[in-house]
């Protein structure tokens, strides 16, 4: 009982003396933040960079858009509304590692039990209808997040936030169920909106989940100019941004119009982009970008094409399995399907040797457990496995092994013949022309894609078929894809789980039990295993970051020894395609993607 009035009273303490409680400029999940208080501006950008312009793209691998609400689970948003109308307490800095600097917040302060963290909100802030940005606003977006108006992924990423408690005017503060370093930055990143979108003449309210073309109330640096549904959409810099004189934001956002134009097919938006229709391409298949960005005008310079380094963790694309369909069940049969994968024939006749075979659920970065000595899991990961012993199979305490290669003297035939091998003890034999079970059902399952992947589903058919099994290939558009996505209804498809340098909530909507019956969540495996979800609680529990380095690398040791996913392949560098007249700062971030880079950080040249 002591306990619980000493709390009272630290809690009133606070909500009394909020504003002159709160110090920090930044956050940072582990240590400090790298820029120190009062700092110009990020490194990564041109402070001086020119003001005007219009900067046109085509979004990639898109081809429609229903509504305007990024944060709603049905339709498809416009192109650039998540980075071009909503801002958040706090602002990523794209060459840090779980670093954040304030935004719509001035001051921000993590209890010293890691159980709360407070932000003041800049009095200067304000939404795209001219009313200031209040802690009122904060709670309600939360609350409309969690909801089930929102996607579902919200309400797993913010679990762990009890309840949003506002302060003050401009003083709000989030209470944790449990300790967690990433919790701060969870919540300091959110997107805040006005309770005001989707207020209609008659004053009455549209629903969250149904808004359509209602137009945002947030506080970013755009505004939305015009649109044909499905087709295009321009974005004009609102004159009256309140954050344009802000460090985080100096230097950036210097377009005067943004405009996304959208094409049926990758040809159509290729053959537009060398005719000069838009300003930059974005190129992600590498038989374009070996021979489509070439002819006269990028002869004469006009079109230049080049590839940007980054170091960001490589996202895992794969073949990803559904559990919930009994076929995949079998550990035997999933590894025996990631063995019938060619990925350095593929690499040789369809990508011409741009690419690096995925060997982890974090390629290229430290969390990798086969990057760990001789690829055994140390006395750090022990600790968390051994506990686990029973759980998990005997593969996870020993190295990890790579994916299966085709590189001499190993060769597809040898991984067939393993193949095979598997599959019979599993249950499954060839006879009859086809691969059956002991029922004599055969071995069939669909390959759903939204025509992105084609070629590669095709070159793997092949290699199924050699051990009687049959593939139906089903290519969707990309609307009824991301639905049937959103009910699982597939049986194996392509995915990219996104890389982060510092994984954490996500891992609970991705990996654990409970998220696999929830529709729209990210975990389409269909995972459902006491060892992961201890393991994603772990990770989220870090308190370091050696910690949390141990953490993942068990669960990738985990994860891999499943054979869940078929690992694809990866490049560490943006390839992209732009006019001469742009310009873009010299010093590149470490962590970016290169539409977020292009948009937030280039600018027109001046004629």
């Amino acid at each position: 009982m002591m306990a619980f009035h000493l709390r009272f009273l630290h809690l009133a303490f606070i909500a009394l003396f909020a504003s002159s409680a709160f110090a920090a400029h930044g956050l940072a999940q582990f240590g400090k933040p790298g820029y120190p208080a009062g700092f110009p501006h990020f490194a990564y950008v041109n402070p001086a960079a020119p003001k005007g312009g219009t900067l046109v793209l085509s979004p990639v691998q898109q081809t429609g858009f229903d509504k305007f609400n990024p944060f709603s689970l049905k339709g498809i948003p416009a192109p650039g509304i998540g980075s071009l109308l909503f801002e958040s307490l706090v602002v990523t800095s794209s060459d840090e590692v779980a670093s954040a600097y304030g935004l719509l917040a001035d001051d921000v302060k993590v209890a010293d039990d890691q159980l709360s963290v407070s932000f003041h909100i800049n009095p200067l802030a304000r939404f795209s209808d001219g009313s200031p940005v209040l802690a009122r606003d904060v709670k309600d977006s939360f609350e409309t997040l969690i909801s089930k108006l929102a996607s579902p992924m919200y309400r797993s990423v913010y679990a762990d936030v009890v309840k949003v408690v506002v302060l003050g005017e401009r003083d709000v503060r989030f209470e944790f169920r449990q300790a967690n370093a990433e919790l701060p930055l969870i919540v300091g990143t959110m997107p805040v909106f006005s309770k005001k979108w989707g207020r209609q003449p008659d004053g009455s309210l549209s629903s969250f989940d149904k808004l359509g073309f209602e137009k945002p109330v947030s506080s970013g640096p755009y505004l939305i100019e015009r649109f044909e549904p499905g087709r295009s959409i321009t974005y004009r810099q609102n004159p009256d941004w309140w954050a344009r004189d802000l460090n985080v934001r100096r230097g950036m956002f210097n377009f005067e119009r943004v405009v996304f134009q959208i094409y049926k097919d990758d040809m159509a938006q290729l053959e537009a982009f060398k005719a000069g229709a838009f300003d930059v391409s974005f190129e992600f298949r590498a038989k374009n970008w070996a021979r489509g960005y070439h002819g006269p005008r990028f002869r004469s310079g006009e079109l230049i094409r080049r590839e940007f380094p980054h170091h960001n963790g490589a996202n895992l694309q794969g073949f990803v399995m559904n559990l919930r369909r009994p076929l995949f069940a079998d550990v035997r049969v999933r590894k025996a399907l990631s063995l019938a994968i060619d990925f350095e024939w593929m690499n040789r006749q369809l990508f011409f040797g741009q690419y690096t075979r995925l060997n982890s659920f974090y390629t290229d970065t430290e969390l990798a457990a086969i990057g760990t000595p001789g690829s055994l899991p140390g006395a750090d990961e022990l600790k968390l496995l051994n506990p686990l012993r029973d759980q998990l199979p005997p593969e996870v305490f020993q190295p990890v092994q790579p994916p299966a290669s085709t590189a001499p003297p190993a060769s597809l035939r040898d991984n067939l013949r393993q193949a095979r091998a598997l599959l019979a003890e599993a249950g499954w034999v060839y006879r009859d022309g086809a691969l059956r079970n002991e029922k004599g059902e055969p071995f069939v399952f669909e390959m759903l894609d939204n025509n992105v992947l084609t070629r590669i589903d095709i070159a793997y058919a092949r290699n199924l078929e050699r051990l009687g099994i049959k593939v139906i290939q089903r290519d969707t558009d990309n609307a009824l894809f991301q639905k049937r996505l959103e009910e699982f209804d597939f049986d194996m498809t392509h995915y990219g789980f996104s890389a982060s340098q510092s994984p954490g909530n996500e891992l609970v909507d991705r990996f654990t039990s409970q998220a696999a019956d929830t529709k729209g969540s990210e975990n389409l495996i269909g995972l459902r295993s006491p060892a992961v979800d201890r393991l994603v609680q772990k990770v989220v529990q870090a308190k370091n970051r050696a910690d949390l380095v141990a953490a993942v690398r068990a669960l990738d040791r985990v994860l891999i020894s499943g054979y869940y996913v078929i690992p694809h392949y990866y490049s560490s560098t943006h390839r992209v395609a732009y006019k001469r007249g742009l310009g873009m700062p010299e010093t590149l971030p470490r962590h970016y993607t290169a539409q977020e880079w292009v948009l937030s950080t280039w600018w027109a040249k001046a004629e």
